[in-house]
């Protein structure tokens, strides 16, 4: 008998969505992560035929995100994707990391579910938060019949976790998803799809999942930019302080800097991985002919590092 699909389960992070200031015309000065998400909820119209469940996974400022962070999100998403009458979930996060989160979280996790994260540009106590339309969006895409991956939706559209990055500091639509556009947009709680969903990466993740479920320390890569006049000694003492990888945002196509890239190759020759991101906002890296650091395979320096992370604990990403 099939099992109506009939829950969904928001889990809070905290970020600047459960931010509280001290005055209502406050959008600079709050402190992030003090809302429960529970009480985010509570001003929410319920959704017809769905039963939604919230849980507290973290409350904290999404600058301050850690690994530890994201394998206890990791085990909960994969705990409540794995019953049967849960429709998707929802994650409330905070903007400056929403993108990295969601980028692992689709690696590890490839759900066929919706897997929504949503935040805010203006704390709860705003005098016009942001945070109630953005969250009451990510509950109708969550519970959209075929939806799937890892979506990230604020100010009405919907982007999916490969592509987003955050290109804006305080506008309310602070996303992008670069030359391959969004996935869609929600328009009074209806999607309208423009793009496919996320594709799946199941067996990859599948494995990854089990590591992170039980290792609790995890590769060290850094992630360092070429620049003019760069001082190749600092990037080399970081290195020989025991990175395990490094990925460098290049200039244009993922070029770098001669002086830094030898004492990046000789750091691959001492086995450190190494990998090029490039640091322009939009366009990704083309590959060249026998390159002497390989590129990041269309990713930002920000989830390449993440990429290259997985991939050291023998669960490459695939593009």
């Amino acid at each position: 008998m099939q099992v109506a699909l009939q829950k969904i389960v928001v889990l809070g992070t905290g970020g600047t969505i459960a931010g509280r200031a001290a005055e209502s015309s406050d959008t600079l000065g709050y402190t992030a992560g003090q809302v429960p998400v529970e009480e985010l909820l509570g001003g929410l119209p319920a959704l017809k035929d769905k039963v939604i469940h919230s849980e507290q996974v973290a409350q904290l400022d999404s600058k301050d995100m850690s690994h530890a962070v994201w394998r206890t999100l990791a085990l909960r998403c994969a705990h409540w994707l794995g019953q049967a009458d849960v429709a998707g979930l929802v994650i409330t996060h905070g903007t400056d990391t929403i993108e990295e989160t969601a980028f692992f979280l689709q690696s590890v996790l490839a759900p066929g579910k919706p897997v929504v994260l949503t935040c805010a540009m203006r704390p709860a106590t705003a005098l016009v938060p942001d945070g109630p339309q953005n969250l009451a969006d990510a509950l109708a895409l969550a519970g959209t019949e075929g939806a799937a991956g890892v979506l990230v939706v604020c100010g009405g559209v919907v982007h999916g976790a490969v592509d987003v990055q955050k290109v804006h500091h305080y506008r309310l639509d602070p996303f992008s998803s670069g030359d391959a556009g969004p996935l869609g947009r929600l328009e009074a709680g209806t999607l309208i799809q423009v793009r496919n969903w996320p594709p799946a990466l199941a067996s990859s993740a599948q494995a990854a999942m089990k590591f992170i479920a039980n290792e609790s320390t995890w590769p060290r890569v850094g992630v360092v930019y070429s620049h003019a006049g760069v001082d190749p000694g600092m990037v080399d003492a970081g290195i020989r302080s025991g990175m395990d990888g490094v990925v460098v945002a290049g200039t244009g196509n993922g070029t770098v800097h001669a002086e830094l890239e030898a004492v990046l190759l000789a750091a691959m020759g001492r086995g450190v991985r190494v990998v090029r991101a490039t640091r322009c906002a939009e366009g990704r890296v083309l590959p060249v002919a026998n390159a002497a650091i390989p590129d990041a395979r269309g990713l930002t320096p920000v989830k390449a590092r993440i990429a290259l992370m997985l991939d050291l604990m023998g669960h490459p990403w695939t593009s």
